[in-house]
C-alpha cells in the first residue's frame, strides 16, 4: 500500500506495545521478531500505542521512537500511517531521547489534529507522568525535558532518515564490493570463472 503522504509529514509506525499494556515488547531487528523485554515494575501502563518509525535511525542506534494517539489499542506488529504533531524530549541512561508524538490517520477522532495545542492538555500530562514513573522501581533515571512543537519533530525525523539512508547505502556498497570481487585465479590469468583455462 502506498503512503498517503510524503515523509516526514506522514510516517509509517510499527507498533511494539499496544495501549493498556504493562508488557514492554521490543522489535529484534536482526532476528526480525518481537520479543518481550520486560514487564514494567511500576504500577503504570502504556496509555498510548508505542512503537517506532520505519526508515529512521536515532542516535541511540534504534529506530526513532513514536507515541501514537489513538482511541482503541492496535496490536504488536501493526503498521499505522500517522501524522507527527510534536515530540517529547527526554534524557535517559543513553543520553538524548526524542519520542515523536503522532496521530493515527485511520482514527476519525484524531486524524484532524495537526499541532500539540489541539491535543487535550491532560493527555499530554498523562504521557509525561508515565515516563516520569515507569522506570522508578528499576533504578533508572529519566529526565523528561518537555514537549517540542511540530517543526522540531519534523527536523528530528529528517535527521534520523538521513542517518538511515547513509546506513543503507553503506550496506549496499559493501554488498556491491563483495559481488564484484574478482576470483584470485582469474586475477592471475589462470582461468576464467565458469569456463576453460586461459592459455599462458
Amino acid at each position: 500500500m502506498q503512503s498517503p503522504g510524503t515523509f516526514p509529514d506522514i510516517v509509517e509506525i510499527v507498533v511494539e506495545i499496544p495501549r493498556g499494556s504493562r508488557n514492554k515488547y521490543e522489535f529484534d531487528e536482526e532476528a526480525r521478531v518481537f520479543r518481550l523485554d520486560r514487564v514494567l515494575s511500576s504500577a503504570v501502563f502504556y496509555n498510548f500505542d508505542y512503537g517506532f518509525i520505519e526508515g529512521t535511525r536515532a542516535g541511540d542506534g534504534d529506530h526513532t521512537d513514536a507515541l501514537l494517539v489513538i482511541d482503541e489499542p492496535t496490536f504488536t506488529g501493526c503498521h499505522v500511517w500517522a501524522r507527527p504533531i510534536g515530540g517529547l524530549e527526554m534524557r535517559d541512561e543513553k543520553g538524548f531521547d526524542f519520542k515523536v508524538l503522532c496521530v493515527a490517520l485511520g482514527d476519525m477522532h484524531q486524524q484532524h489534529i495537526e499541532r500539540l495545542d489541539q491535543v487535550r492538555p491532560h493527555r499530554l500530562v498523562e504521557i509525561e507522568q508515565f515516563f516520569n514513573t515507569y522506570k522508578a522501581l528499576e533504578n533508572k533515571a529519566v529526565d523528561v525535558v518537555g514537549w517540542r512543537d511540530h517543526e522540531v519533530a519534523l527536523q528530528v525525523l529528517r535527521d534520523d532518515r538521513a542517518t538511515w539512508l547513509r546506513e543503507v547505502e553503506g550496506r549496499d556498497g559493501a554488498a556491491d564490493e563483495r559481488h564484484t570481487e574478482v576470483p584470485e585465479t582469474a586475477a592471475r590469468g589462470d582461468a576464467v570463472p565458469g569456463g576453460a583455462a586461459r592459455p599462458p
